[in-house]
């Protein structure tokens, strides 16, 4: 290990930052060669540690000792829980157009019992990063293509999404379009359905059928989605609630659409 790191964080203040040991484990699993270097407390000496002391260096990454005070400053807070790394981007499909391109090539070559549905999830108007990361981690586990939201109103990925993603942010693309409703009419034109949420709806979410290409479109929570996408959803659908909340955290809705319709697609023959 390489001691005093001070001058070396300094000049990684404006480099791509990973940290916990979730984010920084997914990238190392994934895609080792694009990790520089990684810093861990050296006091911290748990099993958990060791386990992953041991990863770095099978994967033979440079392992750089950092107290918590100094990994506070690097990853701008207290929650690296010991570990963070300076990463080089992954190359990442420049547009949604070239994504769904890709995967319609790719469906169209494979027998038509072996072919995937599109799954996507939009969200409009959700700033919260610790949302946004919950969000993505859902999509991840869900097998979402992609997770689309508007330039404005919107957060973008930083270290405390990834963070809160536990490594989605480096797996599910993430796209921000400058005009959601074109880009959901874009959709529509490529025969994916269009699905919003909305508490007035009249049909439920278990009503919809969500085995075909579907994009499923929520709003932050409270504010709902603007009124424009709504207009522009081919359909709206209702989470049912039997208690005295009145809504759910988008993350906690997300996961239940996106779960609903891999139920669905799990029972189709």
């Amino acid at each position: 290990m390489v001691p005093n790191p001070d001058a070396i964080i300094r000049r990684m203040s404006s480099a791509k930052i990973l940290f916990g040991f979730h984010a920084v484990g997914v990238r190392l699993k994934t895609a080792p060669q694009s990790v520089v270097e990684i810093f861990v407390d050296p006091g911290r000496r748990d099993a958990r540690m060791r386990q992953f002391i041991e990863k770095v260096a099978e994967a033979g990454v440079r392992l750089i000792e950092a107290d918590g005070v100094r990994l506070a400053r690097l990853c701008g807070g207290h929650g690296h829980q010991g570990v963070a790394a300076r990463v080089q981007e992954l190359a990442q499909v420049h547009s949604l157009d070239d994504l769904l391109d890709a995967m319609e090539a790719a469906q169209a070559a494979k027998p038509m019992a072996e072919r995937v549905a599109a799954l996507i999830l939009v969200l409009d108007g959700v700033t919260d990063p610790h949302n946004l990361g919950a969000c993505l981690r859902v999509a991840d586990g869900a097998g979402v293509h992609a997770v689309i939201a508007p330039k404005d109103h919107a957060a973008g990925i930083n270290a405390t999404v990834a963070k809160v993603a536990s490594g989605a942010a480096e797996t599910v693309p993430y796209f921000m379009v400058t005009n959601l409703a074109r880009t959901l009419g874009e959709l529509k034109e490529r025969n994916i359905w269009v699905i919003g949420t909305s508490d007035a709806a009249p049909r439920t979410l278990y009503q919809a059928d969500l085995t075909g290409p579907v994009a499923l479109v929520l709003g932050a929570e409270g504010a709902g989605l603007r009124q424009l996408t709504a207009k522009t959803c081919d359909e709206l659908v209702s989470i049912p609630m039997r208690g005295a909340v009145e809504s759910l955290n988008v993350s906690v809705a997300s996961g239940v659409c996106l779960y609903e319709a891999l139920r669905q697609r799990s029972a189709k023959p």
